[in-house]
């Protein structure tokens, strides 16, 4: 080994080692204790498929958990995606103040999941919150609990999750600028109006953009997690206790780090299954250009 290939392995090290100490190793103990009876304190006691079989065939919370994140992800993600695509799509026209625009559309992701937007977002929705203050101005008197019923609450988090749609903006935004303006020309010589030029022209040449905003997005609605634990805890009734959290109260609560475990290999293979399943359909609506 030649001094440069020295240099490499030795300036890779840390990496290699953070790698292998911070990922590699707490995965396989995940996966061992998965198989156990754990509870942080005591020794683990290998109980072998104990705790799967009693998360599919003994806990109605777990499914409740499953129902409540399906449900958050795939309604806040196209919802997200739709309402980036609309807004760089206003944005993509530079202007004098088009960078300030971008950034404040931008901070929402940025703060948007911190424990303060959380508590900002819980008052606003309290009975004398905001959001109550300005239906009373609108003429409507009503001290409705939006956290508090089964109905809106956990429409409270899809609204917190569809304003945090900055990051999908910016790459929205780069997409669009680099879509040849030439197509444009041509739909406008062949007399093609806005709404045919986008969706002949823009939307086409968008679809591998939408897939991996798709494909992102839905991964982190899937592990939503800060939302539900601060806003409402998972209530009411459930219909907000997101995987995460529940995950997080078998750990940490319930002193059941083995069941929790087992939840999150569990996860990852539901996880695994939706991108597989979204990378099965991309041939059928990305187009690939060429």
């Amino acid at each position: 080994m030649n001094k440069e290939s020295s240099a490499g392995v030795v300036f890779c090290m840390p990496f290699i080692i953070g790698f292998f100490v911070f990922l590699i190793v707490p995965m396989g103990l995940s996966l061992y204790y998965s198989f156990c009876d754990y509870d942080i304190l005591s020794p683990p006691k290998f109980v072998g498929f104990k705790n799967y079989i009693e998360m599919f065939t003994a806990d109605a919370t777990f499914w409740q958990s499953i129902k409540a994140t399906f449900y958050f992800a795939f309604v806040s993600v196209p919802l997200r995606l739709i309402f980036a695509l609309i807004v760089a799509m206003i944005l993509v026209k530079p202007t004098k103040l088009t960078g300030i625009y971008r950034a404040a559309y931008y901070l929402p992701s940025i703060i948007g999941g911190s424990v303060a937007v959380s508590i900002l977002w819980k008052r606003m929705f309290a009975p004398d919150g905001v959001i109550n203050s300005l239906l009373g101005i609108a003429g409507i008197d009503t001290k409705f609990p939006w956290l508090g019923d089964t109905r809106t609450a956990i429409w409270t988090l899809i609204l917190l999750a569809v304003w945090q749609f900055g990051s999908s903006m910016l790459i929205f935004l780069s997409a669009l600028k680099q879509i040849p303006k030439e197509l444009y020309e041509a739909a406008d010589v062949d007399g093609a109006n806005k709404f045919t030029k986008f969706f002949r022209v823009t939307l086409p040449l968008l679809t591998p953009t939408i897939f991996f905003n798709l494909v992102m997005q839905m991964i982190n609605g899937f592990l939503a997690f800060t939302q539900s634990l601060i806003i409402t805890q998972g209530k009411p009734m459930n219909t907000t206790l997101f995987y995460a959290v529940y995950m997080y109260q078998q750990s940490f609560s319930f002193n059941n780090a083995g069941y929790a475990s087992a939840m999150a290999w569990t996860m990852l293979i539901m996880i695994g299954v939706t991108t597989l399943i979204l990378f099965k359909t991309k041939k059928f609506w990305v187009y690939e250009q060429g």
